[in-house]
């Protein structure tokens, strides 16, 4: 007997999807500490980032339509507006297999999610939202009206959703974050582990990949290779370009979710973009890392979550606009030498606060 289906959304981005898959991953604590069996499964685009994850993972999946209101007249703004309500009507029938009084809704966010939350909201089918940024996506903010509590990471996020349902819950992330063991790592053929006097950089645009970030990698990557054992996450659109660079010293791969920890804890170099989930698992481990952020993230929030970890761990944010001016070899030479040994920050884990709230909705539901 199901004790509760919990239907998870969220994607467009590696940042999301991931954030959903740690949460999913927790819940056999919940299993184990207070008896209740849950039911996961997934809501997502038909061909988003999250799909080939979920699937991946094989959590049960649904495919809808979905658009992206951007904040500035565009004729497409009517066509992704169109999509919206298609998937919202989509969804509503989805979220009708499912029992109202077992079910919850769990978005991370992205516009995916949007027509999810909606259409829970029309099933009263509650509702909860994470979002992982300091600045809020227009996503989660207009899914905050529909939803029953949000979950928030940083504090400074509080202040843009209503005050009576919105948690300060953290990140949740991925269990390895809290284990100093460093489990190697295969790619293909190739075994990734670490190696007395060897070094390692990774290096990662997220999820979809970054041009900036490539041709940063591209550009210098004869001293590069030289000096460390490379691992780049280069995205799926560039990964047939860059595989003609692989060398035993340059390894590509389009997307990282198994693996991405061990790879963070063993680099002696990160060079990231600055999406909210890489920040705080490297915040988490206590490395100084360069950071990137996407200049046209929305309300720069990419910039923010850099400048926290800059103000903690004395990260490096490079501006896109200021790139080309620097002299990456001389950052990259003193991450190297402050680097410390791998720290591991225990503090109370977001999956703690998110489970309670979940357990505590699901035995509302069950009455006395």
């Amino acid at each position: 007997m199901v004790d509760c289906n919990i239907i998870f959304t969220g994607g467009g981005s590696g940042g999301h999807v991931m954030t959903a898959l740690s949460i999913i991953k927790s819940l056999d604590t919940l299993v184990l500490d207070h008896k209740i069996k849950f039911k996961v499964e997934y809501i997502g685009g038909v061909s988003g980032i999250e799909k080939e994850i979920v699937e991946r993972n094989k959590i049960p999946y649904y495919g809808i339509q979905n658009g992206k209101l951007r904040r500035y007249l565009s004729f497409y703004n009517l066509i992704d507006l169109f999509k919206i309500f298609v998937g919202i009507w989509e969804s509503f029938f989805i979220l009708g297999k499912f029992d109202r009084k077992k079910t919850i809704v769990f978005a991370t966010g992205g516009f995916v999610a949007v027509p999810v939350v909606i259409a829970s909201w029309l099933r009263c089918i509650p509702s909860f939202i994470h979002e992982q940024t300091t600045r809020v996506g227009l996503a989660n903010k207009i899914c905050s009206f529909f939803a029953g509590k949000v979950f928030v990471s940083f504090e400074e996020s509080i202040k843009f959703f209503p005050k009576n349902k919105t948690i300060l819950s953290g990140y949740p992330l991925r269990d390895e974050c809290f284990l100093k063991k460093i489990n190697s790592v295969t790619l293909d053929d190739f075994i990734i582990a670490p190696v007395p006097g060897q070094k390692i950089l990774f290096a990662t645009g997220g999820g979809n990949g970054s041009l900036l970030v490539n041709n940063l990698i591209k550009k210098n990557l004869d001293w590069l290779s030289k000096e460390f054992v490379i691992i780049h996450q280069v995205g799926e659109k560039f990964i047939d370009e860059y595989k003609r660079y692989q060398s035993p010293t340059y390894k590509v791969i389009k997307f990282l979710d198994h693996g991405m920890i061990d790879f963070l804890k063993m680099s002696d170099v990160v060079i990231s973009r600055a999406g909210a989930g890489t920040v705080c698992e490297l915040m988490t481990l206590g490395k100084k890392s360069i950071f990137i952020p996407l200049k046209i993230a929305q309300k720069n929030e990419q910039y923010h979550n850099a400048m926290a970890a800059h103000q903690k761990l004395g990260s490096i944010v490079i501006e896109e606009d200021n790139l080309e001016k620097v002299d990456i070899k001389k950052l990259i030479q003193e991450v190297l030498a402050g680097k410390k040994e791998l720290e591991v920050n225990q503090n109370i884990r977001a999956q703690k606060i998110i489970g309670d709230e979940l357990v505590q909705l699901v035995k509302e539901n069950q009455g006395p």
